[in-house]
């Protein structure tokens, strides 16, 4: 209790105790209410006035209710860091830049510098060095990772050794970043992976900065576990972009080009303008045996569309390769791929049309099967449009093919246009859903007489897209052969890409 003037005029035996020199905290001022510290506990001090002007104080001890109170701020400041990490973390499938997130954000947040390293590639480690305020520095580096406490355990996998352990004096100097100045303490934690490791966390303070709290160092274990899941799948995501982008290759349609004195060209463009591959195929298999040896030509159509198609025409596309040296034979060479399609268990099909070609003297001989495909156009020099006698059943349905050989000769000048039903079933033009159709097929292919076969398909391809606009359609490919006349300039140095781009 104290007077109008701050003389204590009485102490219960707590307040003896609380205050042993007898004098109030100098906080304790004017006012109904204060706060303030005695010693290492902090207290809320009520006032009661009395009618003499004395006035009687009431301290009630909030230190563990202000500790809770502090810790669940930094709690849900932490949790509130652990979602924008994930976040921006997650928001890439790249592994540089999931690594430089990490290390700014470590440094932001964790520490005065952070060292993100990755696995090593042939002993050398990719690193990301970063300064809190700076902006993080990749290098790929070669170490021994004993040299630092705990970080080769940390590389594959193991628990963290507690940074007390560490003693910053013996870090190497890779691990010291420029100008940081003398190292007070050090926290490494491994970055756990998706079943694999996906590398460790450093982190880095000064001297003079308070070292790393037992909590801290469980909260870096939780950001690390966050980066680590990014890290991993950014790496996953790079490894199997890789292998689709080989396999793709050896499923896109080939560039084609003239082959024994024959012209050959071809476009492809799939149901899915986001998709690279589809149903529709074709390839040129050049003769064995010289100028005059016969090249077969295969467009096909696979039952469905996407991804799962194109595996198909992969397996299609490679048994034909093996099938090669029965060439002579059309019928024989469907049966036998005939055989290798047909399943009890999947209905997979396919239409295709084979061409052999072969140049003789001026003109080209050509062989034609079809296999439940469209009938192939042939374009005479004066602009008449023939279709090809030649039919047959679907590959990969019954339990043998049955199918006709024409056979063809093309004058200087002329092509036989091959193409799947992609082109002619498009749905478009002015009303909308008119299908292309193979008149209006012919109309086109009338004004191609004489042009080399480059700029056929490319004129077709492109009244197809025009016909379609924004629409969805089937895969469209088409194949022309020609039999050259004279020099003529083609798009690319005589040689046909091998895909539509709209």
């Amino acid at each position: 209790m104290l007077d109008a003037g701050g003389a204590v005029l009485a102490a219960n035996d707590a307040a003896r105790a609380l205050l042993p020199a007898g004098a109030p905290p100098e906080w304790l001022t004017g006012g109904d209410r204060a706060t303030g510290a005695i010693g290492d506990r902090t207290f809320e001090a009520h006032a009661v006035r009395h009618e003499d002007e004395s006035t009687t104080w009431w301290f009630v001890d909030d230190t563990d209710t202000r500790l809770a109170v502090d810790a669940l701020r930094v709690e849900r400041e932490r949790a509130a860091l652990l979602g924008d990490a994930s976040n921006a973390l997650l928001a890439s499938l790249n592994l540089d830049r999931c690594m430089d997130v990490a290390a700014r954000l470590a440094a932001e947040h964790l520490a005065d510098a952070a060292v993100v390293i990755a696995p090593p590639n042939r002993r050398r480690y990719p690193v990301v060095v970063s300064r809190r305020g700076e902006a993080p520095v990749r290098d790929v580096l070669r170490f021994n990772p004993e040299e630092v406490p705990g970080l080769a355990e940390a590389l594959q996998g193991f628990p963290p050794v507690p940074s007390r352990w560490i003693d910053p004096a013996t870090a190497p100097a890779w691990l010291r970043p420029e100008g940081f100045g003398e190292l007070g303490s050090i926290v490494v934690t491994p970055l756990p992976g998706l079943g694999v490791p996906a590398g460790a966390l450093v982190l880095l303070r000064r001297t003079g900065e308070p070292s790393f709290s037992d909590e801290e160092e469980i909260f870096a274990r939780l950001f690390a576990a966050r980066a680590g899941t990014a890290m991993s799948a950014a790496r996953m995501f790079a490894q199997q972009a890789s292998i689709t982008e080989t396999l793709m290759r050896e499923l896109l349609p080939p560039a084609l080009h003239q082959v024994g004195g024959v012209e050959f060209a071809g476009r492809y463009r799939p149901a899915q303008d986001t998709e690279r591959v589809g149903g529709d195929f074709y390839d040129v298999h050049p003769g064995a045996g010289g100028e005059e040896a016969e090249s077969l030509a295969v467009l096909g159509d696979v039952c469905g569309k996407g991804l799962e198609a194109a595996v198909l025409t992969g397996k299609i596309r490679t048994t034909l390769q093996a099938l090669l040296p029965m060439a002579d034979d059309h019928e024989r060479v469907l049966n036998r791929l005939n055989d290798v399609l047909v399943n009890p268990h999947n209905t997979r099909f396919a239409t295709l049309v084979l061409a052999s070609a072969a140049r003789a003297g001026t003109e080209v001989k050509l062989r034609l099967t079809c296999a439940g495909h469209p009938a192939p156009l042939v374009v005479r020099v004066d602009g008449a449009v023939e279709p090809v006698a030649t039919q047959g059943n679907l590959v990969g349905v019954m339990p043998a093919v049955a199918a006709s050989t024409a056979a063809v000769t093309l004058a200087p000048g002329e092509s036989c246009l091959l193409y799947t039903d992609g082109i002619t079933e498009a749905r478009g033009g002015p009303l909308g859903d008119e299908m292309f159709g193979e008149a209006r097929l012919r109309r086109a292919l009338a004004e191609c007489a004489g042009m080399p076969a480059d700029a056929i398909v490319e004129h077709v391809q492109m009244l197809a897209a025009q016909w379609i606009g924004q629409r969805p359609h089937d895969d469209m490919a088409v194949v022309a052969i020609t039999a050259p006349r004279g020099r003529h300039l083609t798009a690319v140095g005589g040689h046909s890409r091998g895909r539509y781009t709209a």
